[in-house]
């Protein structure tokens, strides 16, 4: 770890692969004003680090992540706060859109229960590893609150328009097995063989084309918002872009004499 273990939010480094892990176990990894700024700081890091290939973000504990600390909540109520209304600018918006659109893949390995903005976190990423003992609520409304981190834009593009309003209008807890059925589960292992499986998971994403995944990132997420004649420019700028990487000129020469292509990332 680069950290000490009380901070918030520590990193651990396996290859090319950076654990992000939210740490609050006692508090379910709920997100007060210094583990935002942390997962923030962090995120940053490890996106702009050409030597991480790939980061996973998961929990310490029972929790992936609850969303927000409620308990810092009444308080910041009570005294009538600026944080109050500048945290989803300031925290949350940055911390989904560099987890949706960093350069390299993005795993969510949600060990425990993931609410609010934690679920939301899990839906930003590309591919979702749930413990059988996972799941996820929609817990928004339970508060009376609207949805933020992009939990509108990724959830019915996750499991369509009608389910999406069912999940977030009358939240309850989705189980691993329902999650997997809906679209919402990349990935679904027993608790016992979690750990390992994120990490081979993660150590084979690591070991592909970074720039091709980071690019691939950038096309399905403009796409979703732009006609097809200017996701086709995109795509044309991306093709070019990738065409002229070390990962692209090896795999060819790999094709060429039929062997196993050795990506660098670059």
């Amino acid at each position: 770890m680069s950290e000490t273990s009380t901070a918030p939010v520590v990193t651990e480094r396996a290859g090319g692969v950076a654990i992000v892990r939210l740490n609050r176990p006692d508090a379910m990894n709920s997100l007060n004003l210094e583990t935002k700024g942390a997962l923030l700081t962090v995120l940053r890091k490890v996106a702009a680090d050409d030597a991480v290939r790939c980061v996973v973000l998961t929990g310490t504990g029972r929790a992936f992540c609850v969303g927000q600390d409620l308990k810092e909540h009444v308080g910041l109520l009570a005294d009538g706060a600026d944080a109050l209304f500048t945290t989803v600018p300031e925290h949350y918006n940055p911390i989904v859109t560099l987890l949706s659109t960093m350069d390299k893949p993005v795993v969510a390995a949600v060990n425990g229960v993931a609410a609010g903005a934690g679920a939301a976190f899990a839906f930003a990423a590309d591919f979702r590893i749930l413990a059988d003992t996972a799941g996820f609520n929609l817990a928004f409304t339970g508060i009376a609150l609207s949805s933020d981190s992009g939990s509108s834009f990724w959830l019915p593009r996750l499991v369509g328009v009608a389910k999406a309003k069912e999940l977030l209008l009358m939240p309850r807890t989705v189980r691993a097995d329902e999650a997997q059925a809906l679209g919402l589960a990349t990935r679904v292992v027993p608790a016992d063989e979690f750990a390992d499986a994120v990490s081979e998971f993660a150590t084979s994403l690591a070991a592909g084309p970074t720039k091709a995944y980071g690019a691939i990132r950038r096309a399905v997420e403009f796409s979703a918002t732009h006609t097809l004649a200017e996701s086709l420019e995109h795509e044309a700028g991306l093709m070019a872009l990738t065409g002229g990487t070390r990962d692209h000129h090896a795999a060819v020469d790999a094709f060429l004499a039929k062997e196993q292509p050795v990506f660098e990332g670059r």
